[in-house]
């Protein structure tokens, strides 16, 4: 039997491996909208930072995120086809589906670059909440459970970040962490989520199969 019925997955970092991209375009945004550049220096402690610690250490004002935001997207959106998708994500998300696993997603990223990202995989999904301010995805997680008429304890969110785990936490759902996003894995795992997946194929097998290390 499933360990839940509803798996909300987060997208970059989580589905997308986008973070090289990001290290890539972040100091041409930092120039334009005039907050301090990342030195290779400081990326393994913005890793282990949460999203509060990182916009105090760059210098951005919160006001000033959502246009950050919006010119990421944009950004973005001219690269889709530079940033893939983690290796064997596809199949982990037909096992999903086909272990009677519905699949959301819940993203900071638009829609359109979402559905462009995954492809044929966008089929396995019955929901999409994109758009999520940077601190608005508790909200976004409370919507899509309520869509999707299942309990809340039903329910786990999929992400790499400090970020995701507290909004899942705020949405009283479950979090499963992966080793392989954009915060650091020792700090993530530090928060004891509720799964843990090393690996992209240990969704599905943990999932699917009510695996006893999944703790409700």
């Amino acid at each position: 039997m499933p360990a839940y019925r509803l798996a909300i997955f987060d997208l970059d970092g989580t589905l997308v491996d986008s973070f090289p991209w990001f290290l890539q375009v972040v100091n041409d945004v930092a120039r334009e909208f005039g907050f301090r550049t990342v030195a290779p220096d400081d990326v393994a402690g913005l890793r282990r930072a949460g999203a509060r610690e990182i916009l105090k250490h760059l210098g951005v004002p919160l006001w000033k995120v959502p246009h950050i935001a919006t010119r990421m997207r944009a950004m973005k959106r001219e690269h889709l086809r530079d940033i893939p998708l983690f290796p064997g994500v596809p199949e982990m998300l037909r096992a999903l589906r086909d272990g009677g696993i519905e699949i959301a997603l819940v993203s900071s990223d638009s829609e359109a670059n979402a559905r462009a990202q995954l492809g044929d995989s966008t089929g396995c999904f019955s929901d999409f909440a994109c758009g999520a301010s940077l601190f608005g995805k508790a909200a976004k997680f409370k919507r899509t459970v309520r869509r999707a008429g299942i309990r809340t304890s039903d329910v786990i969110a999929i992400g790499d970040e400090m970020r995701d785990f507290d909004a899942a936490a705020a949405a009283r759902l479950a979090f499963g962490g992966v080793a392989w996003g954009y915060a650091d894995p020792d700090t993530l795992r530090a928060r004891h989520p509720q799964a843990w997946f090393e690996s992209v194929a240990d969704i599905p097998r943990m999932l699917t199969a009510g695996e006893t290390m999944l703790r409700r």
